[in-house]
């Protein structure tokens, strides 16, 4: 069985900061790989630049995609992730500061697999983190991977 990570795309330190302290928590040990901006989340998934020679069969078990975020922003790296074969099937989560409903329908339309709106508050961060956890992580059931 193959560890679970958690790839989480954030540009704000804080955030990251917060989202990790969430997990930690909520008990979920699972390795997180962090991505500061678009192009680092799509090197990660892809095996490419600073992660060139990673094994991309071991692919995250969901992903948390912020949408504002430098050199490429979440929604075109959710394109690309839904646009390959070797990534298309990875669950995606938007976790966003954004209120603009534009972005929610162009989230959806664009593959992503939830689509939820960080809370300010940390207890209700922490517990939007732990049903994340929870649902992702344990009760979600993978698609096999193809040709086994």
């Amino acid at each position: 069985m193959t560890e679970k990570v958690i790839l989480l795309v954030e540009d704000n330190p804080d955030d990251i900061e917060l989202t990790l302290r969430a997990l930690r928590k909520n008990n979920i040990a699972n390795k997180v790989v962090v991505a500061r901006d678009g192009v680092e989340a799509l090197d990660y998934l892809f095996g490419t630049g600073a992660y060139a020679g990673r094994d991309i069969d071991g692919q995250p078990q969901v992903v948390l995609l912020d949408l504002k975020l430098p050199r490429m922003d979440g929604l075109e790296v959710l394109k690309r992730i839904r646009a390959d074969a070797r990534t298309k099937l990875v669950p995606v989560v938007i976790l966003t500061s954004s209120r603009e409903e534009q972005d929610l329908i162009e989230g959806y339309r664009s593959g992503a697999n939830s689509y939820i709106r960080k809370p300010v508050d940390f207890d209700q961060f922490t517990e939007a983190t732990r049903q994340l956890g929870l649902y992702w992580l344990v009760l979600n059931e993978p698609p096999p991977k193809e040709g086994r």
